[in-house]
């Protein structure tokens, strides 16, 4: 009787560990997941301009950009040696209501953080944050 009250309150405790809120879920980061895309044309001092990938872009030699995954998954896309795109897969998760942290998995570059200055349906706004 002891063995399953314990396996009981054990298997109570776990499945409350697991069914935390996926906060990259929460409503304020919803229009995040999809491409994104670099507009650098758009861009204003420090603050970068994206565009979804579907986005009638004018002509340019590359953009950049990155896909957010609502489950926290991340790729950046990088310019790659080729001239096409390198994805580089990591993590992103929210730090604040308005800051995401990034992680990439082959740790190339230190893990930074992206302030978001604006985000609406057709563009979103940035600040790159170390």
């Amino acid at each position: 009787m002891r063995l399953f009250t314990l396996l009981t309150c054990l298997s109570v405790a776990l499945l409350a560990a697991t069914c935390r809120p996926n906060t990259s879920s929460a409503p304020q980061f919803q229009q995040l997941h999809r491409t994104w895309l670099h507009a650098q044309e758009e861009d204003q001092g420090d603050v970068l301009v994206y565009r979804p990938n579907t986005y009638s872009f004018p002509p340019s030699r590359g953009r950049t950009g990155f896909s957010f995954d609502p489950n926290g998954l991340f790729t950046q896309f990088d310019i790659a040696p080729t001239d096409g795109l390198e994805g580089r897969k990591g993590t992103w998760k929210p730090e604040s209501s308005h800051t995401l942290r990034i992680a990439l998995d082959d740790k190339r570059d230190p893990d930074y953080s992206l302030e978001i200055v604006s985000l609406e349906k057709d563009v979103l706004k940035v600040r790159r944050v170390q």
